[in-house]
Order: structure tokens, then sequence, then C-alpha cells
């Protein structure tokens, strides 16, 4: 049953109008892009009806051959798009040009900055799609009869913030897209302007692109005023990118047709185009982003693979072919070895999609390997941008976890700068001579990081600790325990054990001190017994007096935070409090005969130690009243 439909003014969703008021008014680097991005909604809705008809062949009814079409009209300053593809109803209008459905809108504009030209590009970066055409045109109307249905509709807008919806009058299948140029946009109504840039940015579209022939003035007197019906020709290859050649296609048009499917302004950093044949058949057409997406930690962001089966489109994301940590690739699967009325619930339970997804993975991580072997750089700047999504790989992917742990990179005391240069690789070629284990910290910064007590005996002894201060990182040590036969250690955490790394002579002197502060310890354990689990003599601590360890089996501080963040239970432990008696302050703690002076020193080094790891104080004020009390009595006040 159709509903009927009458002439409405609706309002455009908020996100809409501050993106159309930005691209209106400020100034546009690549206008032309309107035209690419509306040729693409165009091949879309022609793989929409292609899989739609697979369970409906009515649908192509007596019109199978599907096309885009490309007109212009210099005398009025128009350029129609018009498609025969599966066409909007009433409802599909007001989700797809009333709304922006694309997650990370609302933090895309937060990041404009109210420079023209830094917006302008920032605008061409993200992919604006059907809004695009608001950055030529002056007025935008666009009729559309779904397929299957009998009334069409027209939407129209001069992008000021308000749309009308009204029945219009077509009676072939598709949607038609029709431009009013702004004055200043004029030369967009020009065949030689339009041919050229569907040639740059749209010949890899798979559905022919026509356009009306140039036709030569007639110098024949009798026949110049007579009008010919208009010849139509293809101006595009009009062939899927994937199914060419590799040697055939150059790299524009591999950047191009990255445009195409991921809507992306930017070049990919990377690709890599394979034929599969044998067991499995497949092509597929990967590509590694040069910048992140607005919405890359969010996990439940929509995801995967163009799918296509013997080169019908399937699916738009099709998450199933790469794991999670993998989000961030884009590209093509077209395959002969599943049905074309596949669906998400097949998908999940064929094992020919599992061979595919480990054969997915594998290729997409030696991408990753050759160039961090080849381009050093050019890997800094993909794991600038990847880096803590590719950390999520060891918890998930047991089978490639060496793999993904050689592409890790971290901060670390060799150089102490923040940027994440130093691979696992590196890290282990410059391991002392009888060290045994691979030694790290994890803070909430890299400025926690790199000042935390717990490192300073690792300097005296020049031992190499990396600096870990991503969010993820002590989640990813949960799950990685060893590379190339050595283990982890935190400094922060358990019992210290340098191994062979710590001479006789060291050990038997951490014995006398130990033997020496048991006194200490037992006031000081007396005074923090509900604070800490335990105090000991530390063998970590050079210059501070003191520090917090981690019990062995007990979670992290930075792991607990993040818990807490998410409003996760998180289970009670008590840190260990180790204390320096070399160190004047200890030394004069120990000489304090007034146990509630004592108390007072202690809980001051205490929220010290607290402070130094980067944590929180459970009462600030108590510990500004006490410093407060201990200066005023060093001033004789």
């Amino acid at each position: 049953m159709t509903t009927e439909i009458t002439k409405e003014t609706m309002g455009f969703q908020t996100e809409v109008k501050q993106l159309l008021h930005l691209m209106i008014h400020s100034l546009y680097s690549h206008p032309e892009i309107f035209l690419r991005e509306l040729i693409s909604n165009a091949s879309d809705a022609a793989d929409k009806l292609r899989y739609a008809a697979l369970s409906d062949s009515t649908l192509l009814g007596s019109d199978p051959n599907l096309e885009i079409r490309v007109g212009f009209d210099e005398d009025n300053r128009t350029v129609t798009i018009t498609d025969n593809g599966i066409g909007m109803d009433r409802d599909d209008m007001i989700a797809n040009l009333g709304t922006i459905a694309k997650s990370g809108t609302s933090e895309f504009l937060k990041n404009m900055t109210g420079d023209q030209q830094k917006d302008s590009q920032l605008i061409g970066k993200f992919g604006v799609g059907f809004y695009s055409a608001f950055i030529v045109a002056d007025k935008v109307r666009v009729e559309s009869l779904k397929a299957g249905e009998t009334q069409a509709v027209s939407w129209e807008s001069d992008g000021s913030g308000e749309f009308t919806i009204e029945p219009a009058e077509k009676s072939t299948r598709g949607t038609r897209i029709t431009l009013f140029l702004k004055d200043d946009q004029k030369k967009f109504a020009n065949g030689w302007e339009l041919r050229s840039i569907i040639r740059k940015y749209s010949d890899h579209i798979s559905i022919p692109i026509l356009m009306e022939k140039n036709e030569m003035p007639s110098e024949d007197e009798e026949n110049k005023d007579e009008k010919k019906a208009p010849e139509w020709e293809t101006v595009n290859t009009a062939k899927a990118l994937w199914t060419r050649s590799r040697s055939d296609i150059s790299d524009d048009e591999y950047k191009e047709f990255y445009h195409h499917i991921s809507h992306d302004y930017s070049d990919p950093l990377k690709w890599s185009h394979n034929a599969v044949e044998g067991k499995l058949e497949y092509t597929s057409l990967l590509y590694i982003p040069s910048k992140a997406p607005m919405d890359l930690y969010n996990r439940e962001m929509d995801r995967g693979l163009k799918l296509f089966v013997q080169r019908v489109f399937i699916m738009d994301k099709a998450e199933e072919f790469l794991p999670l940590y993998l989000r961030f690739i884009k590209g093509v699967l077209d395959t002969n070895d599943l049905s074309l009325n596949v669906s998400r619930e097949i998908l999940q339970k064929d094992p020919q999609v599992d061979s595919m997804r480990t054969a997915l993975t594998k290729r997409v991580l030696d991408m990753l390997s050759k160039m961090a072997k080849n381009d050093p750089e050019q890997y800094q700047s993909f794991w600038k941008e990847f880096g803590q999504v590719l950390k999520e790989g060891p918890g998930e992917d047991f089978a490639n976890r060496e793999k993904i742990a050689k592409l890790l990179r971290f901060s670390s005391t060799e150089d102490a700068k923040s940027e994440q240069t130093v691979s696992l690789e590196d890290y282990v070629s410059r391991m002392q001579e009888g060290q045994d284990k691979i030694y790290y910290v994890a803070a909430e910064s890299f400025n926690a990081a790199k000042s935390s007590p717990h490192l300073e005996v690792f300097r005296k002894k020049g031992i190499e600790v990396l600096l870990m201060c991503d969010r993820i990182d002590e989640w990813l040590m949960a799950h990685l325990n060893e590379f190339d036969g050595k283990q982890f250690e935190d400094v922060a955490r358990g019992d210290l054990d340098l191994g062979k790394m710590d001479s006789e002579e060291d050990k038997k002197a951490h014995e006398e001190v130990e033997k020496k502060s048991e006194d200490l310890v037992k006031r000081v354990q007396d005074v923090l017994s509900e604070q800490v689990e335990s105090v000991r003599v530390t063998h970590r601590l050079t210059e501070s007096p003191a520090c917090l360890v981690v019990g062995a089996n007990d979670m992290g501080a930075q792991m607990r935070r993040i818990m807490e963040a998410a409003g996760q239970a998180v289970p009670d432990s008590k840190p260990i409090f180790e204390i320096n008696p070399e160190h004047p302050l200890i030394t004069r703690l120990d000489q304090e005969q007034d146990e509630d002076r004592f108390a007072e020193l202690t809980k001051v080094l205490l929220d010290q130690a607290r402070l130094a790891e980067g944590g929180q104080l459970d009462d600030p004020g108590a510990y500004v009243q006490r410093l407060n009390k201990l200066l005023m009595e060093l001033s004789g006040n």
C-alpha cells in the first residue's frame, strides 16, 4: 500500500545545518568534488538494486541495464545526474538527505577552527557526500521513484536550513538530481569540464556513466535547424577496477577508487591488490588509510569491506573478513565461493569466510611489516594514527600475536622522547649481557612514566625500560607475556628481580639494609596499616624516599582508573609501600621520637608516593594541611 504524499516543509538536523553553513561560507579548494560524490551515490544505488533484485527480479522491470547519465544546460546553469538504481521514497529522502548518519560528525564539527582555509581542507578530507552539491549550487532538487513503487517524490532545498518534500512526476525507477549552479560556478555547466572531472575522479565506476556526444555545428544549411535526438556515449571505463590487471592500473586510479569507497579525501598510505586462485577464489583490494576517522576508538563503529559475489554487490560493511583490531582497513572483496543470497547469519557460520579472514588478516599484517622494514618514516606516520588500535591485537588474535608484537612501538628510557619509535626487536638488540627480561613501566602520561621513581635503579645500572602511557597499555601487557623468549616485567609490580644484573655484593647489601631497618618498617606499618598491604625496604629507589608497588597478582593503577571511569566494579586491593632507608628524609623519619609527628611525616611520604606515580589523593585537603604544618615548623612559626 502506497502512502499518500503531500507537500511538507521540514528542518535539517542540527549537524546538517552547521555543515551546510560551513561549506557554503567557507573557501573550498576542490569544488569539483561534488560530481565525484554524487556519481558515487548513484553507483551505490545501482549496487543496492542489483542486490535487492536477487530476491525480487521484478524490481528490474523492463530496464535491467543500469547506468548513470550526466547532463547540463549552459543557458539555465544546471547540471543533472540521473541513475536508474534503487531509488528513494519519502522516508528514505528524510533519512538520507535530512540527516547525516555518518558517526563522528559531532567530533568533526568540534574540530572546526574558524579559519576558512583550514576548515575547507577538513571538509574535503571528511567527505561530505550529497551535501557537497551545495558547494556549487544555490538550489538542489532531487526527484526519485523507488523500485517497485508508483509514486515519485521530490525533495528541494536552497541549503539555508529547510527542505520541502512533495509528490513528483517521474515514471521511471531511480533518482534525478538537478543542481542550480551559483553564478560563480557556472563553468560546471559545460560538457568538456564535466567529462574531465568524470575521467579524473570516477573512471573506475563499474557501471556506464553517459553523456551526450559533443556534436560539431552542422554546415548543412537545409538541416541546421533540424533537431536530432541526442546521442549518448560512455565516458568512463565502466569496468570494476579490482577486476583489472594490476599492471593496467595507475597509482592515481587506485587512489581515486579509495576515495570512492571510503569517502576520505586524503590519499591512502598503502594498498594491496591480489587475486587468489585454488581452493578458494577471490580478489581483494585492501587500503591502509593515512588518517584515522573520528570514530576510530568506538568499537561499535561501522567497519568492514565492500563484499561482492561474482561481481554482484552484496554488502557495504562486511565485518566478518577482518578482526576488530584492523577495523581501520578499507577495501573490496569479490569472491566466487559464496552464494549470491548470502546473509550476515550465513557469513558468521561459513568456514570459507574463516579461511578468507585468516588470509586477509595475514595480508594486512604483511603489508604493515614490509612498510615498517622498508619505509620506517611512513610506518611511523601509520603508527601515530592507528597504533593504539593495533595494540588491541595481541588480546584478540592469538595466532598472530608474535607478528603483531613485532609491529608495536613504544617510548623508552633510551631516548626519553614521547614519540613511540622503539620496537621490541630494537629493545632486545640493546639488552645488556645477562639481562633476560624486557622491563616496562605503565603510567597515566608520558611525563609520569619518564619521571617514575621505579626507574631509578634501572638508570643507575644503565638498563633500558619501555615507557607505556597509552590507556590500553596495561591491558595489552596482560595478553603479551613474552617476546623472542624474553618475559615482560612491570618494574612497579611485585618483588623486583634483576636476576644476573644484581651482583652478589648488591644482594648482600640489600639484606643488611633490610635487617637494619626492621624497626622502622614496623613503625611505618603500624601507621599505615589501613592504607597499604605491607611496608618493606626498597631495592628500586636510589634518589626518592618512597614509592608504591602493585602486588604481583593485583590490578594495576592505570587499569583501575580506566575501569572506574567506565563505571565497572574494581576489586579491592592495597598497594605495597616501599621505603628507601638511605634517603635523608627516611633517615630523619627514623630519628623522630614524637609518634604523632612521626605519623604525620609518614602520611606525607605516602601521599607524595601516590602523586609521583600520577595517582590522586583520597583527601587532598588533609595532605595540604600536613604540608603547611611542616613548612610552618621549618620557618620557625
